[in-house]
């Protein structure tokens, strides 16, 4: 498994268990650090942080494009999923959107319902569309 796949995985471990226990992700991604193992890679760090730091707009953005579904509706993993690829794709220039959704989609596949990837990605779809804009 590439490098920042294993990230992303920790990402939404960290986001997922966050969600649940209602903490803060950011004291939970410490103490995860703080664990030492297994590591916690930087990718995982940055995107954590990146979704604490812009999660109202991040949720805001998976509220209104998650069609039949409110935020609070969505299963928990989805949710964190959701979560960590939008940040990604709006505030990581660094990876290709493509490879974003890509990763989050394959995340769905392993850690949810049969529905989720084909949510995940419409959802992602529909937030590239209306957020970033295309160059002509």
């Amino acid at each position: 498994m590439a490098a920042r796949t294993k990230a992303r995985k920790r990402a939404v471990d960290v986001l997922y268990e966050a969600d649940l226990r209602g903490a803060d992700p950011v004291e939970l991604l410490r103490e995860r650090i703080a664990d030492v193992s297994p590591p916690v890679p930087d990718h995982a760090v940055r995107l954590v942080e990146g979704v604490a730091a812009h999660g109202a707009r991040i949720d805001e953005l998976i509220d209104r494009h998650a069609r039949g579904w409110s935020l609070e509706r969505l299963p928990d993993v989805d949710r964190a999923i959701l979560r960590m690829a939008v940040f990604e794709l709006l505030w990581a220039d660094d990876v290709p959107d493509a490879v974003v959704i890509d990763e989050a989609v394959q995340l769905a596949r392993a850690l949810s319902t049969d529905d989720s990837p084909a949510y995940v990605n419409g959802v992602l779809g529909a937030i590239l569309d209306a957020e970033v804009p295309t160059s002509s």
